[in-house]
């Protein structure tokens, strides 16, 4: 597993709102990483998020939280030196893990609108970051990701309610920041192994499966530690979103686990 980045690319992630890492995982990493996924994949029911709509099971087969059910998907998601990164493109001191899920576009699967992340979570914070593994090749062809550079800069948690659907409407992002149509959208196809970074504010979504073969990722989202609840469900269980108040931290260790924390020089890990 690749953890370093450039200055390069730390400096496009934080203009853009995404960056492209390739060959993030070696080939026997990826055969590793795959068979967990489908075997977590397996044992794991379909749940409903909320605010989501039934458009989204003729988009992709999508599990949550397989970090929870299996150890191989724990240690690569999970993993410091990862943590470590995902900070530094970030720009923030510490991430604990929000919610990872398996995206596996069926064959003939239909497009993903475009979309932010962010306005769906249970929290609002401008630095939440995404990763995004390639399982298996990721083309024009099966549906790779699609990018909006810039918009992290132009998405606004106030108009959450009108971008936090996606529905058959692919485009109906772009009713709300017109502004956005004004800038050229970028295609990031991947090898198997390969990775892209995202902010949770930047405007992504991706081509429909037009082949007779699935597109298998793996994604992770986490939030800076000290995140506090907005009043959303989205993934949180119901009896720990029925204990929490908006404007509490959101620090439970069990669901959400720092995945790293810089040291404080004077007090040691914080």
């Amino acid at each position: 597993m690749i953890t370093r980045v450039s200055p390069g690319q730390i400096e496009t992630y934080r203009r853009d709102g995404f960056v492209g890492l390739p060959g993030f995982l070696t080939p026997e990493e990826v055969d590793e990483l795959r068979q967990a996924v489908l075997a977590a994949v397996a044992i794991t029911e379909k749940r409903v998020i909320a605010g989501h709509s039934a458009y989204y099971d003729s988009v992709w087969t999508r599990r949550v939280n397989l970090w929870r059910v299996n150890d191989t998907v724990r240690r690569y998601l999970l993993d410091r030196e990862l943590g470590r990164l995902l900070c530094e493109l970030a720009g923030v001191d510490g991430l604990r893990v929000w919610h990872d899920q398996t995206l596996i576009k069926e064959p003939y699967a239909n497009p993903t609108a475009w979309h932010m992340d962010s306005p769906n979570w249970s929290f609002c914070s401008r630095q939440a970051i995404s990763i995004w593994i390639a399982l298996q090749d990721a083309t024009m062809g099966n549906g790779c990701m699609w990018f909006v550079p810039g918009s992290q800069e132009i998405a606004d948690f106030e108009l959450s309610g009108a971008t936090s659907t996606i529905d058959e409407s692919l485009d109906s992002l772009f009713d709300v920041y017109p502004e956005m149509t004004k800038i050229d959208t970028v295609p990031v196809p991947m090898h198997a192994g390969d990775c892209s970074f995202h902010n949770g504010m930047t405007a992504h979504g991706a081509g429909a499966n037009m082949t007779r073969g699935r597109r298998i990722a793996m994604t992770c989202s986490y939030m800076p530690v000290g995140s506090v609840f907005n009043g959303q469900q989205n993934v949180l269980e119901d009896d720990y979103f029925g204990r929490l108040v908006e404007g509490d931290v959101l620090e439970n260790d069990d669901w959400n686990p720092v995945i790293y924390r810089k040291i404080d020089q004077n007090s040691g890990p914080a």
